[in-house]
């Protein structure tokens, strides 16, 4: 029997050099390791419903005004931009998609996850609860024993041959057929729940191709959502991850397990949606909603907790930084 050597992750290759940790400001309201104090941190947990379901509506009206818009032009470049956009649309629905996995799209819990499931989850190929169980584990210890993810943030920095491999696998679809496969696989899962979650991912992926054929163009489904998903999401997907935890490691510090990224306008309309891109907040206190993210990360700047040091300029720096100069 031939042995094959399987090396451990290499991690905390981007782990940035820092000087002694500043003095936080104690009369502000964040305590030293970067939790918002009691009495602020009620005001930021505080969940609005009535503007939740606004987004909610505001997402499906804007998906569906770009199907519209581009079946009736009936143009190959309003297809290329359309695609595009629809990248978008599936970043936008993980985005909201992780923010009900945390309970904290709606106060109700029963509204929160049917909506999490059956309006963001299973429209956009994902198991809500399957999802919830691994992020959970994520979230108690980043780089732990649990965490679902090490192979897609461990080994930075790589080389740009890699990474360039690596874009090339999610812009062609190779990347997401892989895993439609193994989602095709898991419709056979012996665990009750993600069978489940699979069947009903399948029906609603079904119903909307037959309702696009039924329409009379079957480019609605197979070209502005499935085609989208399998390329263009990828590809955000993985800068977007990388970006989170790219080449760090385990620690009870956040500011090691968690890239600081500044954000733009334009990184948070293609690529972070809904305030996804404040992530060392959300790792520092993953209780706080998306729309409490900005004015946290604020104050974790303004009492010194985080500065320049801890933070990429743009995406752009860090992604440069998560490859070397090699060939």
């Amino acid at each position: 029997m031939v042995k094959i050597r399987t090396s451990a992750p290499r991690l905390g290759g981007m782990v940035r050099t820092h000087s002694p940790r500043r003095t936080i400001d104690p009369a502000g309201r964040i305590k030293i390791d970067g939790h918002p104090k009691s009495e602020w941190r009620t005001d930021l947990r505080k969940i609005n419903n009535f503007r939740n379901s606004v987004t909610i509506v505001l997402f499906y009206l804007q998906t569906a005004t770009i199907i519209f818009v581009t079946t009736q032009l009936n143009n190959l470049a309003i297809y290329f931009v359309a695609i595009l956009l629809m990248g978008r649309a599936h970043a936008q629905a993980a985005s909201l998609m992780h923010e009900a996995a945390h309970r904290m799209l709606f106060s109700n819990r029963k509204i929160n996850d049917f909506v999490g499931r059956w309006l963001l989850g299973y429209i956009a190929f994902t198991n809500t609860d399957g999802y919830r169980h691994v992020h959970m584990a994520h979230h108690r210890q980043e780089f732990g024993p649990d965490e679902p993810d090490i192979p897609l943030y461990a080994n930075y920095p790589i080389s740009r041959a890699s990474f360039r491999r690596k874009i090339l696998r999610d812009i062609s679809g190779i990347s997401g057929l892989r895993l439609a496969r193994l989602q095709l696989a898991s419709l056979s899962s012996p665990d009750t729940q993600t069978r489940r979650a699979q069947r009903r991912i399948l029906v609603i992926q079904v119903l909307l191709a037959v309702l696009s054929v039924a329409t009379g163009n079957w480019t609605i489904y197979f070209v502005l959502w499935l085609l989208p998903y399998l390329t263009i999401w990828r590809v955000i997907n993985r800068l977007r991850s990388i970006a989170e935890h790219g080449g760090l490691r385990a620690d009870e510090d956040r500011r090691i397990t968690t890239h600081a990224v500044r954000q733009h306008p334009f990184a948070r309309f293609l690529l972070v949606p809904y305030n996804i891109g404040w992530h060392l907040a959300h790792h520092v206190d993953a209780g706080i909603p998306f729309r409490s993210l900005p004015k946290y990360h604020s104050e974790l700047e303004r009492s010194g907790f985080v500065d320049d040091e801890d933070q990429y300029p743009n995406y752009f720096s860090l992604w440069r930084a998560l490859r070397t100069s090699t060939v």
